[in-house]
């Protein structure tokens, strides 16, 4: 096995990694599409995020995965055993990096139901594929531009639903399919089509990094790597393990992130005033921003929060021209949200009653300090 690059060693790129973070918080948020330049380390940031995720409970034989804790979720493998009454044993797993090629075809993506055996003797084979390897894990698609478009729509139906259900000659057999969904594109190459874009819900642009020093940085990293990959790695594990306890801390508490109907308000006002079509990126918006709220240690949404949230959902489905793809700033969308309020404040619409009396309105820049995601190690840290 090769040795995996740390997340928390890579310099710059803060959008790219936020997102990455986001998504590992909470799988339902939908994924990310990073759109940039060749060699602005794509690759090595989904790597890395899969390499510190935390081991998950499985069943021991279980090609999918299943969540012991999640009997909601079970595929019919767990079920048919259940019914038959085999004892199934729970184990620790690490998180699955699946790579999925340009060239997979559909069968190979969702996985095949042998018709002739079910005829013959009445019983479901279901051959998994790359859904099946990815539950639960982290799904990475190199140049998704390049792939059917077909097979892109469903991997992103798959990511959408938490589901596979594969339908042969009226058999069908299903299984959970929740996955952290990572695109990799060079804009250069192709765009997506809008349909395809809107379906992934974080879109993060990157380039190569301009700032001579930053610059450096990079190389003395990747070269100390590559003449010594474990002692490299050491140096960065207690950053490594901080990261890792922090997103497992986060995943148990997202679910009790609160919101009120003013936040609800404010995330309708925001894609409403920049012409957003459809609803998704509203319910995207919500789901990140709470992911990032319980990234932070906290149990309520900010403004911050949704600004932020914003920064990572709104890019792709906002334009400027024809073929202009718009850059939103978390200052300029968090400067929107407040005029938004002020606007409906001042035309006379009643407050929305909060749910959560420790909700916090305005977000107080000197007092929550930005989350701190692999910045530049100080004198003390590795370098």
């Amino acid at each position: 096995m090769r040795p995996v690059y740390p997340f928390t060693a890579i310099v710059g790129q803060e959008r790219m990694k936020r997102s990455l973070v986001l998504n590992a918080v909470d799988q339902r948020i939908g994924g990310v599409l990073i759109r940039g330049e060749r060699g602005t380390g794509k690759s090595t940031a989904a790597r890395g995020m899969a390499a510190l995720l935390p081991e998950i409970d499985v069943f021991a034989d279980s090609p999918f995965n299943d969540d012991p804790d999640a009997p909601l979720t079970w595929s019919d493998w767990v079920k048919e055993r259940q019914s038959a009454g085999i004892d199934l044993k729970v184990v620790k797993r690490r998180i699955a990096f699946i790579d999925l090629p340009i060239s997979a075809t559909e069968d190979r993506v969702v996985g095949t139901l042998d018709i002739e055996i079910a005829i013959q003797r009445g019983e479901r084979i279901f051959e998994p594929g790359v859904l099946a390897a990815a539950n639960r894990g982290l799904l990475y698609i190199d140049e998704v531009n390049l792939l059917d478009d077909h097979v892109v729509d469903l991997l992103l139906d798959s990511a959408a639903m938490g589901v596979n259900v594969v339908e042969r000659e009226g058999i069908s057999f299903a299984h959970p399919a929740r996955f952290i969904l990572v695109g990799t594109m060079n804009p250069e190459e192709g765009d997506l089509r809008p349909q395809l874009l809107d379906r992934f819900a974080h879109s993060a642009e990157i380039y190569g990094i301009r700032e001579a020093r930053e610059r450096v940085l990079i190389m003395e990293r990747n070269l100390a790597f590559e003449e010594n990959p474990e002692k490299f790695r050491k140096q960065w594990l207690d950053k490594e393990k901080e990261l890792s306890h922090q997103i497992e801390l986060a995943r148990l508490l997202v679910d009790k992130v609160t919101y009120t109907s003013r936040d609800l308000l404010s995330i309708a006002a925001l894609t409403a005033s920049l012409n957003v079509e459809g609803h998704r990126a509203d319910l995207v918006i919500l789901k990140t921003a709470r992911a990032q709220s319980a990234f932070e240690g906290r149990k309520s949404i900010t403004d911050r929060d949704i600004a932020l949230a914003a920064e990572l959902a709104l890019p792709h489905r906002i334009r400027q021209g024809p073929f202009q793809q718009a850059v939103v700033s978390e200052e300029e969308l968090q400067e929107r949200i407040e005029q938004l309020q002020g606007s409906t404040a001042s035309a006379g619409e009643p407050e929305p009653v909060a749910e959560d009396e420790d909700h916090t309105p305005h977000f107080d820049k000197k007092k929550r300090p930005k989350p701190h995601l692999g910045a530049r190690p100080t004198e003390s840290e590795p370098e």
